[in-house]
């Protein structure tokens, strides 16, 4: 029997096959992947987005996500790159209430 962890691998081993990650698997909702600080200081986010930086191949990239606790945050981005790939989390510059963000208002109805 196998845990968890070890069935969320994502590297292939010889002769395993790759187990995608899915970040709605850990409560995680990842905004903007592998782009810059530019794009992530944007003030229409929500306040709650997290910053993270790690390092893929050499090359350190930036996402913003949202997530219901670091920890998961953490987790789902230990699992889908590996160890020491993670370099920092921190807060973003959105400044949109959680609760109102991507909310459309109902369309009017029609008078008769």
């Amino acid at each position: 029997m196998t845990s968890a962890v070890e069935e969320k691998q994502t590297t292939p081993e010889a002769g395993q096959e790759m187990i995608p990650i899915k970040e709605s698997d850990y409560g995680c909702q990842i905004l903007l992947e592998k782009t810059t600080i530019e794009k992530a200081k944007d003030k229409s986010f929500p306040t709650d987005a997290k910053l993270i930086w790690y390092i893929v191949d050499g090359v350190t990239c930036i996402d913003l996500t949202r997530c219901t606790k670091d920890s998961r945050l953490f987790d789902m981005y230990y699992d889908k790159y590996g160890k020491g790939a993670i370099q920092k989390i921190d807060f973003g510059y959105g400044a949109v209430n959680p609760k109102s963000w991507g909310y459309e208002p109902p369309k009017p109805k029609k008078k008769k």
